[in-house]
């Protein structure tokens, strides 16, 4: 499929995502919305793509939902404003639930579901100039589909603030409430990016995709037996797979995995 408002770019084992509607800091519409979840959704499927990256082209990571669109789905019926939100919250699932391990690479704006995307990402590496906000309330709304991803990201004490607020949240405040994991220089952005990828490439895929699995089956959960059996049972099942017994073998034999390769 050829996109209009993205840019798909394969770098060895990791596939770039590149938001293209500049001139609109990469605000999204209906048809972004779709090019994402389609994209995302097709490398899923892909075996030889070990880690995604989502960035932006120009100024701005993403300034979030285009107001012309947001406008005209508030004077839509009750049911075309639910279907429409519905697939705003179905691409941010499919980011979520990739099975490779993903990197938002954020510089600029990250407002509003541009936040959202960053927090739906698995690593958050922006730039020192970069500035977050979900800043829906000052135009009368609510952060409802990615209200999710962010609390997950920076815990429900800060959502408590920046939801009601709509405060612009520099990158040291974004390291400080855990909403990025890194920050860098515009200049070193890419190279920091670079370190994360390089340590991923490290891990096995097949155990990085059961590690994703197994955070979301115990984020939040209680301490209970039930919760004992289930991560015994997901472990026994990673332990019996033959990328877990070639690691292991590799390791004992001073050797390395086959998933690890040198990038050109």
């Amino acid at each position: 499929m050829s996109y209009q408002f993205l840019q798909l770019e394969h770098r060895d084992q990791v596939a770039y995502i590149w938001l293209n509607r500049p001139e609109l800091h990469n605000a999204f519409n209906t048809q972004v919305i779709e090019e994402l979840h389609h994209c995302f959704t097709q490398l899923n499927g892909r075996d030889d793509v070990r880690v995604v990256i989502l960035a932006g082209r120009g100024k701005s990571f993403s300034a979030g939902a285009d107001l012309n669109w947001m406008k005209h789905a508030g004077q839509a019926s009750q049911a075309e404003n639910e279907a429409d939100a519905l697939k705003l919250a179905m691409m941010l699932h499919s980011l979520a639930t990739l099975k490779q391990p993903t990197i938002a690479r954020v510089h600029g704006i990250a407002f509003g579901g541009g936040m959202g995307l960053a927090s739906a990402c698995d690593i958050c590496i922006a730039s020192t100039d970069a500035k977050f906000a979900t800043s829906e309330v000052r135009l009368g709304l609510a952060p409802s589909t990615i209200s999710p991803y962010v609390i997950r990201a920076i815990g429900v004490r800060q959502a408590s603030r920046y939801f009601l607020t709509a405060e612009r949240i520099s990158a040291e405040q974004a390291l400080n409430i855990g909403l990025a994991h890194e920050i860098a220089a515009a200049d070193e952005l890419d190279h920091k990016v670079d370190e994360i990828v390089q340590a991923l490439l490290l891990g096995g895929p097949e155990a990085q995709t059961a590690s994703k699995q197994l955070i979301q089956l115990v984020d939040q959960k209680q301490l209970t037996q039930e919760l004992l059996l289930q991560t015994a049972q997901h472990i026994a099942h990673v332990r019996q797979g033959s990328e877990a017994k070639e690691g292991l073998n590799a390791f004992l034999n001073k050797q390395s995995p086959t998933w690890i390769t040198p990038l050109a």
